[in-house]
């Protein structure tokens, strides 16, 4: 397999990243050369992004077939097929190998001793396995595109979850991480019985005895399998102990006109239990988000004490509900919550780390000598360079810039 002869380049979510990996081991048997770019459309800016990128590739290589799919793609298959050498693939088809064959055979791009001249993109080498379990999403938040995009919601047979799993263990990999684009409304019916998220964490922690660590990505916090979610943490020190919620606002006011499904105080109970620890996505700026407003949000993340918070300006986007609300706010507004977010985000992250001077943690080695907690924090550990994908105990020793500071024990 020639996979170094398909160059990728990815925007957007992990789930696009996974995406575009399966892309080039699907064609890398069957093809000699080629670029795959996976855009994104969450934002105005990642999809701006997007369309830089593939302009670019094309001018530094242009006897190189671009193919470009994603949501970006998707959305605006036009302003991309316009660019040379380009062939778009549409979300619904992009893991459907004919799909490819017959673009590449119908398109205009050179055929005859193709050549990738350029390309910068560095493919980090990831340490854990991402496993997708899901795609699409049946909610109507007023502000997403990607659920247009991506369709209705697909839950992925089980056999297969193991299969790919079973491969991932066997190839090195001992921390699994189940992606999707909602994994929380992962509903599976086979012949005799229904399962959910919480049922795919036993049976493959159950089936897998290989797994050292199991972890899970965004959690949408309406899902009653969190709570389920929780129990198994506590019970089986396989699960990782963090959980991602994608919050969006700590405002109900502005959770209802976003048409989420869940409250403050949902996530109030969702995170009392004090072993496990969170982070959470915000939107700052969304239509009709007064200063009183946004305090809430302040407030409960303050109270709540997230160790991450990945806040970022609202960015209207075409066909949501959210791009014609009234009550726009002023993007220079947004920027200025979203940087009051992040240092609320960084005293919550310093607190926590604080306490884990001088215990024990069970460590995953990544590049450099970069090892990650169970909470999913990043360890400099000093001394000899330590093998990736290796898991062992480190002593926290202290914090620099936000990062702890270790040595194995």
């Amino acid at each position: 397999m020639q996979e170094k002869n398909i160059k990728t380049l990815s925007f957007g979510c992990r789930l696009n990243s996974l995406e575009t990996e399966k892309i080039q081991t699907m064609l890398a048997p069957v093809l000699s050369c080629a670029i795959i770019v996976n855009t994104c459309a969450v934002t105005a800016e990642a999809e701006r992004q997007s369309g830089q990128a593939v302009r670019k590739l094309a001018r530094e290589n242009p006897t190189a077939p671009i193919f470009v799919t994603g949501c970006a793609a998707t959305r605006n298959p036009g302003r991309f097929a316009e660019i040379p050498n380009t062939i778009v693939i549409e979300n619904k088809y992009k893991l459907n190998f004919d799909s490819y064959s017959a673009a590449f055979a119908n398109s205009p791009c050179y055929k005859t001793d193709p050549k990738i001249e350029k390309f910068r993109n560095h493919e980090s080498k990831l340490s854990k396995k991402f496993i997708q379990i899901q795609n699409g999403c049946n909610h109507s938040c007023t502000y997403c595109v990607t659920r247009l995009l991506r369709g209705k919601s697909e839950s992925f047979p089980y056999e297969n979850i193991l299969a790919e799993t079973k491969q991932a263990v066997n190839s090195g990999f001992f921390e699994i991480v189940l992606t999707g684009v909602d994994i929380a409304s992962y509903a599976f019916k086979n012949s005799d019985s229904l399962i959910l998220l919480s049922d795919v964490c036993e049976k493959l922690l159950r089936d897998v005895p290989q797994i050292q660590r199991l972890r899970l990505s965004s959690l949408d916090p309406a899902s009653p399998e969190i709570l389920k979610i929780i129990e198994l943490i506590k019970t089986n020190s396989k699960m990782m102990p963090h959980l991602h919620l994608s919050m969006q606002s700590g405002s109900d006011t502005i959770l209802r006109t976003m048409n989420r499904r869940h409250n403050a105080q949902m996530v109030r109970e969702i995170m009392s239990e004090r072993s496990i620890s969170f982070s959470w996505d915000i939107i700052c700026g969304f239509p009709g988000e007064t200063d009183q407003l946004f305090e809430e949000t302040k407030n409960l993340a303050t109270e709540l004490k997230p160790i991450k918070i990945h806040a970022f300006p609202f960015s209207a986007r075409p066909d949501t509900a959210a791009a014609n609300m009234p009550e726009q706010i002023d993007r220079n507004l947004a920027k200025k919550r979203v940087k009051i977010m992040n240092e609320i985000s960084d005293i919550n992250k310093l607190e926590f780390m604080k306490s884990k001077i001088n215990t024990i943690s069970n460590v995953l080695f990544e590049e450099k000598n970069i090892a990650r907690t169970p909470d999913d924090i990043e360890v400099q550990i000093d001394g000899d360079k330590i093998k990736s994908k290796t898991i062992c105990n480190v002593k926290i020793l202290g914090i620099s810039d936000l990062h702890f500071v270790g040595k194995i024990c």
